[in-house]
């Protein structure tokens, strides 16, 4: 306390002006701004996917547990899940037990197809701006002749 009002004595600037409260608040924004966008925001979005997909949670869908363990859905209830684990085991999980959804070998299927779709639409977009770069290298070609 003593060396803060010596060192600032002969400068003219007061301890606590506009500056140093600019100074103080915008690195505390930053990094709440920071901690939104890498921390909360991806949170959230994880948190709705994972609750929208335990809604839409039906008999004969493929599961696994959060303790790991693999199964099919046998029936559904408000709050609870009964996984068929065995032909003869039957375990009944709360909802929020259940990590994921396996894909069945049909929306596997489609989710490939899509993907390949997408490809052959980026290849034809490349072959065509190719195509119209050779065009242009041509015309430039033929003008300067």
């Amino acid at each position: 306390m003593f060396g803060i009002p010596f060192l600032t004595a002969g400068t003219g600037v007061q301890p606590g002006g506009p500056a140093g409260f600019l100074g103080t608040i915008v690195p505390f924004l930053l990094i709440i701004v920071i901690f939104y966008f890498f921390l909360i925001r991806p949170q959230n979005k994880k948190q709705k996917e994972t609750e929208k997909m335990l809604n839409a949670l039906k008999k004969g869908d493929k599961v696994i547990t959060i303790g790991g363990i693999h199964g099919t859905v046998s029936s559904v209830k408000e709050k609870t899940v009964i996984v068929k684990v065995d032909e003869n085991t039957k375990l009944e999980f709360n909802r929020t037990a259940i990590s994921s959804v396996e894909l069945s070998d049909e929306e596997k299927a489609k989710l490939a197809e899509a993907e390949a779709a997408k490809k052959a639409e980026k290849a034809a977009k490349k072959a065509k701006k190719s195509d119209a770069a050779a065009e242009t290298v041509a015309k430039t070609e033929d003008s300067e002749k």
